[in-house]
């Protein structure tokens, strides 16, 4: 078991950024595909981006060029910076895992909110 916990979100202006992290009980952590999602308010939960252990990344086609998805394996986390903030980018972010025997961890999700 791996339990995560996000952190970074918060109430942001428009065209600012924000890095979100997520950091793991246990450093097994390092060995998991992870990935961030999000869910907007009314709407179904969507991935962002993805990141393997070995450092090859994936983005949602949306998602591609303001989203950036890293890991630092010392610490136990995975990071998900946001350049140029929209209202639509307004959610709950979630940080996830993936074990390598398909077993899949979410954390409880950090609230983002974009707004003048």
């Amino acid at each position: 078991q791996v339990q995560l916990v996000e952190s970074g979100g918060g109430l942001v202006q428009p065209g600012e950024s924000l890095t979100l992290s997520c950091a793991a009980s246990r450093s097994i952590f390092k060995f998991y595909t992870k990935g961030w999602y999000r869910q907007a308010p009314g709407k179904q939960r969507e991935l962002v981006a993805t990141i393997t252990p070995g450092g090859s990344t994936r983005y949602a086609d949306s998602m591609k060029g303001r989203f950036t998805i890293s890991r630092d394996n010392a610490k136990n986390t995975v990071l998900l910076q946001i350049n140029s903030l929209k209202a639509e980018d307004t959610a709950v972010y979630y940080c996830n895992a993936v074990d390598n025997l398909g077993g899949t961890y979410w954390g409880q999700g950090t609230q983002v909110t974009v707004s003048s």
